[in-house]
């Protein structure tokens, strides 16, 4: 039985998240469906992540222990010749025994694309949120940096969020712009559900002048949901990276 460590990318458009659910399409199962009609195994595959319905990744990466003698290259582009086009093999590599896509992550890095214009781009449609109301880049990168650190971040978490433990630690937030599109990037060892979607709602109710521009500080203290802000729309949202 080998280990190996796969990196993927994928466009959730048309999948309800990562993980396998029964009777909904998702990322996994059309993995796991490629592998039986590639291979012949059956098999669960372990994922770095959970993501929601409709977020995308960059560079996603599971595990799959497997019986085949295929070699890296081959179950690459067998992979790749099989699988739906919103999804790609990247990268292949035999992994440790003992090495989990999950259990073996130090952390992750999302970014969020948002499409500032009041004209609608029928290209950005899945892939990006459409904000019209000008978006202060600068002002936002400054009010970001209060998210840095180990905090307790129950106020950014959805109110369905079941850990007990809410507390993770921040790497890094910024915040730019390059023409139309305002990018939100921030990495973390880990992250709560809807997270990152509530930070970057939360800036722009600050960009909006629904917030005031130092009230991160203390929209974390509160460690209450309804005193932070929106959950942008899912089709922004990219897993860039993953730290191991």
């Amino acid at each position: 039985m080998r280990n190996f460590k796969v990196t993927i990318a994928f466009l959730g458009t048309a999948y309800h998240g990562f993980q396998r659910q029964t009777g909904l399409r998702t990322v996994q199962g059309e993995i796991e469906r490629g592998i039986y009609k590639l291979l012949g195994e059956s098999v669960s595959i372990n994922g770095c992540s959970r993501t929601d319905a409709g977020v995308h990744a960059n560079r996603f990466v599971f595990n799959v222990f497997l019986n085949s003698s295929i070699d890296l290259r081959g179950l690459q582009y067998g992979l790749n010749g099989i699988l739906p086009a919103d999804i790609s093999v990247l990268d292949v590599e035999e992994a440790p025994a003992d090495f989990h896509a999950r259990y073996h992550c130090k952390g992750k890095e999302y970014i969020y694309l948002i499409h500032n214009s009041e004209i609608k781009s029928p290209f950005y449609s899945d892939r990006m949120y459409r904000s019209w109301y000008p978006i202060d880049a600068e002002k936002l990168d400054r009010a970001s940096k209060a998210f840095i650190g180990e905090h307790d971040f129950r106020s950014f978490c959805a109110a369905s969020c079941d850990k007990e433990v809410t507390v993770r630690t921040v790497f890094d937030y910024s915040v730019s712009r390059e023409g139309d599109v305002v990018r939100f990037t921030v990495s973390g060892d880990g992250f709560l559900y809807n997270m990152v979607r509530i930070t970057v709602g939360t800036l722009l109710f600050i960009n909006d002048g629904k917030l005031p521009e130092d009230s991160i500080p203390g929209i974390i203290a509160a460690r209450d949901r309804t005193a932070a802000g929106k959950t942008v729309p899912p089709q922004g949202l990219y897993l860039n990276k993953v730290f191991y």
